[in-house]
């Protein structure tokens, strides 16, 4: 399953350690996605995988 938000489109960024020799090792920043049921604007409910910025700025409505 990919690490996408359903809502704004946010996905993984890539990003470079870099010890003290000045070495580059890649790694990759995950966003924190939850799962949880959402409130469509048709009124039915869907499972949704949403980052957690998109929940603290009302940007779903939760169902439950």
């Amino acid at each position: 399953m990919a690490s996408v938000c359903e809502v704004c489109g946010k996905r993984r960024n890539k990003s470079n350690k870099i010890c003290f020799s000045n070495k580059h090792h890649r790694y990759f920043q995950q966003p924190n996605l939850q799962s949880c049921r959402v409130v469509l604007p048709n009124g039915s409910e869907k499972r949704m995988r949403v980052c957690t910025g998109c929940i603290r700025a009302n940007k779903i409505r939760r169902a439950g």
